[in-house]
């Protein structure tokens, strides 16, 4: 553990929340960061090579050149956050460090910002502010900024974990029919619960609804997964919704489908070199842009908080943390 410490240093990558650095400091011993910008990459080594444990966030590359450098007392990452694909996983696991994240505190926000997405794309909410804001409302007409009704179309789920579970139960409520791609079936009882129709081949899957939600997590397997010819399997009426990882998109692919009118719109929280948006996506009226705050609710940070904090004890009482996070297996 480290020297310099009566108790163990945990070292955090970005400002949190103030309640959740004020418990995590009552807690731990603790070093924030007064800056909300993400640490460089020699600032990350630093923190490795000082820390006992290190809680990043999802604006840090954790790479394994970073996990190189970390010293000996480093035994865990403590993600704030679910997702981990910006942590080398399997270079921590050699090393015996431990990776941790926060799941299922942020599954039903992501769902409601993704049926917020779903339900604005369609009926052209967003384009319509603009257009009011901009002086060109001058009275009802039976003809003008007509969208299309959401009740009775089809939706298609790509990644059916927990939140597109609650994607899917909230889709139901407002008369969609679900469908789902996954790697696997999931269990029956929760396909029938849900009225979902399972896909095995995601292309049948896109040919077959109206609207799609990406809700999987990025891999390898699922990088580019969404390029030209599947953009083309949803078709001109079809709509996009990305609320997972830019990269599941092939973004260059999307933009074009977008202006050619292969497909309708798109709702994009996520994007494949954040904090940079593809130019192409910013002047197109058929598109919803959010700043990734899928997550961005005072609660959901809060017990993001609470998860990692519940994580590094369990560490440092030596039980094994109940988010451990494990390498993906090999094919």
């Amino acid at each position: 553990m480290n020297k310099n410490a009566k108790t163990p240093l945990v070292i955090v990558t970005r400002k949190l929340p103030e309640e959740v650095e004020a418990r995590l400091a009552a807690l731990f011993n603790c070093e924030f960061s007064r800056k909300d910008s993400a640490m460089s990459a020699d600032q990350l080594k630093d923190a490795a090579a000082r820390a006992d444990v290190l809680v990043p966030t999802v604006t840090d590359d954790i790479s394994a050149e970073i996990i190189d450098a970390a010293g000996p007392g480093l035994k865990m990452i403590a993600n704030f956050g679910a997702g981990t694909d910006h942590i080398n996983v399997t270079a921590a696991h050699a090393k015996g460090i431990l990776v941790t994240n926060t799941p299922g505190v942020l599954t039903e926000d992501t769902a409601d910002l993704t049926l917020a997405l779903i339900l604005a794309l369609p009926r052209r909410l967003v384009e319509a502010d603009r257009l009011l804001r901009s002086g060109q409302f001058t009275g009802w007409s039976p003809t003008w900024m007509t969208g299309r009704r959401v009740k009775g179309k089809t939706l298609g789920i790509v990644g059916m974990g927990r939140i597109g579970q609650a994607v899917a139960r909230r889709a139901k409520a407002f008369g969609l029919e679900v469908h789902y791609h996954n790697r696997r079936e999931v269990p029956r009882s929760i396909g029938e619960g849900l009225s979902a129709i399972y896909h095995a081949d995601l292309d049948d899957m896109l040919r077959a609804v109206d609207i799609v939600s990406v809700n999987c997590p990025l891999t390898q397997s699922t990088h580019g997964m969404i390029g030209a010819a599947q953009l083309k399997a949803l078709g001109p009426q079809g709509y996009i919704v990305n609320t997972s990882r830019g990269e599941v998109i092939d973004e260059q692919a999307l933009v074009e489908a977008l202006k050619s009118g292969h497909i309708a719109g798109a709702g994009l929280d996520v994007y494949a070199d954040e904090p940079v948006v593809n130019p192409g996506l910013l002047d197109l009226p058929n598109v919803i842009l959010a700043p990734h705050i899928g997550s961005a609710t005072a609660e959901s940070r809060f017990e993001m908080g609470q998860k990692v904090m519940i994580n590094i004890r369990a560490m440092l009482d030596a039980h094994m943390p109940p988010d451990r996070v494990l390498p993906p297996r090999a094919k």
